[in-house]
């Protein structure tokens, strides 16, 4: 069974997106869990006075003052044919970190927040157990069959990424196959745990509970 809420990160990438401000988004900054920044995300988790693990990415976009007083645990990779998380995800996975949670994938640029998103599902093709925290829900990619704990009257929606055969208990509005990917939003927990049955890849939204925004 998936709790939202509960998740054995062995570490944290801090993306160049919107900085979080929820308790549940910040509570893994500050979990002792390793991070590693993105390039220019940098430059604003130092100025929070923390210090990242890593800095990761082709370090076009981080300021000249973390080059020089942060050389030791920049990791450069010129690669321009993935992203900076993509590049962050790769170098946990060379240190053998499997579950990771990502924070910052949304906010300041759309192009950026769907490109993030869209690659929690790339890599938990990988075998790779991947969570996005944002400051009003977390993005979990899922296959197949899959339980969630949640209460009541929390806010889901569901993202197809080819999944068929897509049925649900416990939610609202029953799932179906979609004809497009966006189709399953905007859904309500009626009973807990709710049920999605289904062959393939998708991916869910789950809204914090109200009392914690």
């Amino acid at each position: 069974m998936v709790d939202a809420g509960e998740f054995a990160a062995e570490a944290v990438i801090m993306d160049a997106g919107a900085f979080p401000e929820s308790p549940e988004a910040l509570r893994w900054l500050d979990g002792g869990l390793p991070v590693v920044c993105c390039d220019g995300a940098a430059d604003r988790f130092l100025a929070t006075g923390r210090v990242p693990w890593r800095i990761v990415g082709d370090c076009d976009s981080m300021s000249q003052d973390v080059r020089r007083n942060y050389a030791e645990i920049i990791r450069r990779n010129p690669d321009q044919e993935t992203n900076d998380q993509t590049k962050a995800v790769e170098y946990l996975v060379g240190h053998d970190v499997n579950r990771i949670v990502i924070l910052g994938a949304t906010g300041l640029r759309e192009d950026h927040t769907l490109g993030n998103i869209s690659l929690l599902i790339e890599y938990m093709r990988r075998g790779l157990e991947v969570r996005a925290y944002t400051d009003y829900g977390v993005f979990i990619p899922c296959r197949g069959d899959m339980e969630f704990d949640c209460s009541p009257g929390e806010q889901v929606s569901v993202f197809s990424f080819g999944a068929t055969g897509m049925t649900s208990d416990g939610l609202r509005y029953p799932l179906r196959d979609f004809v497009n990917w966006w189709e399953g939003t905007l859904n309500e927990v009626s009973s807990s745990p709710f049920r999605i049955n289904a062959h393939g890849d998708y991916m869910i939204f789950i809204n914090y509970h109200r009392e914690q925004r």
